[in-house]
């Protein structure tokens, strides 16, 4: 794959705003290309879980397209890309994509990633799940994309959340094949080095 692809990212309004966040920095500091949208649910959810303007995110990015912009290059598949990673992705997000609505520039993007047949990466942020939610992460699995919950690995010793928020991106990039040097990874009996 050619490192010049970038890699849409979509930011939504779920709690865990600071995956998307370390995610852009993460992908600006690899030299990978990237296209920002974030709902504007993420950009309250920004105000509330951290000290950043949404200006200060943007910036991160490659390039940035507001939400309703339906006219922007993730929009269309002849937009060549190496699929899109939501981080973090609400419930609302979710069922959006599950069903192949284009509403918005996020779930537009989702849904070209799939048709084009390229990755996409749900870091779903919802617990607990109720069936509606468990149905949708079947739905979009069963479409080609892969449910990615950040998870922590206690395995690796954290020893902060930016050691944990790092080890959940690394996990998510490790799917594009990209290794940041993010992830303490397990080794045969004995666990993380």
């Amino acid at each position: 794959m050619s490192p010049s692809l970038p890699l849409v990212v979509g930011i939504s309004g779920a709690s865990g705003i600071a995956y998307g966040v370390r995610l852009l920095e993460v992908l600006r500091r690899v030299g990978i290309p990237t296209h920002l949208v974030m709902t504007r649910a993420a950009e309250i959810t920004l105000a509330y879980e951290t000290s950043l303007k949404v200006a200060d995110v943007r910036a991160l990015a490659t390039e940035w397209h507001r939400v309703d912009d339906m006219t922007a290059a993730p929009s269309s598949g002849s937009f060549r890309t190496r699929g899109m990673v939501v981080a973090p992705c609400s419930a609302r997000s979710l069922g959006a994509i599950a069903s192949c609505s284009g509403e918005t520039l996020l779930t537009r993007a989702a849904d070209v990633t799939l048709k084009e047949r390229r990755r996409l990466v749900l870091m779903v942020r919802e617990t607990p799940l109720h069936l509606g939610h468990i149905r949708a992460m079947a739905a979009v699995t069963e479409m080609g994309a892969i449910v990615a919950p950040p998870m922590p690995a206690f395995y690796s010793k954290p020893r902060s959340l930016e050691d944990v928020v790092d080890h959940g991106v690394g996990r998510v990039l490790d799917l594009f094949e990209i290794d940041a040097g993010l992830v303490n990874r397990w080794r045969d009996g004995d666990g993380a080095g």
